[in-house]
């Protein structure tokens, strides 16, 4: 039950973002979560859109160089310690966070949470055994 990510290479100048978001616009893809990761010359834009495969379309015939990855997703409840209740879930499974990003959803006191981990099987059934809501594509559309 992982969920798609798109991942593109952007180069770290002004406008570049702005043609990245314009082209998917174009193109009819609604972005529901992103991350942003620099360094002084480039950086990866990591997107979670309505429609992974248009998205990569429309990348791809502009030529923006782009991959599509699993990630796991969770639903978190707003409540002190959820995040660290997952996070050690996933540590007694022995799983490492690559990184990960959050966002607010439209039910009050819930957020999802995006996360690139070694094994996502392995991550979702530990998440899943400890009742966390492990969340798919038409979650975040």
């Amino acid at each position: 039950m992982a969920i798609h990510q798109i991942s593109v290479f952007v180069e770290n100048k002004p406008g570049r973002l702005a043609d990245i978001t314009a082209i998917l616009a174009k193109g009819e893809v609604s972005i529901r979560a992103f991350s942003i990761a620099d360094t002084t010359d480039f950086g990866i834009l990591r997107l979670i859109v309505s429609d992974t495969a248009k998205a990569s379309q429309v990348l791809r015939e502009a030529g923006v160089a782009s991959s599509v990855n699993e990630v796991v997703a969770v639903s978190v409840p707003d409540i002190t310690g959820a995040f660290a209740q997952v996070v050690e879930v996933l540590a007694k499974a022995g799983e490492n966070i690559e990184y990960a990003y959050a966002f607010l959803t439209p039910e009050i006191g819930t957020a999802h949470v995006i996360m690139r981990v070694g094994e996502n099987k392995k991550a979702i059934a530990a998440l899943t055994q400890a009742g966390f809501a492990v969340i798919d594509n038409e979650d975040v559309l």
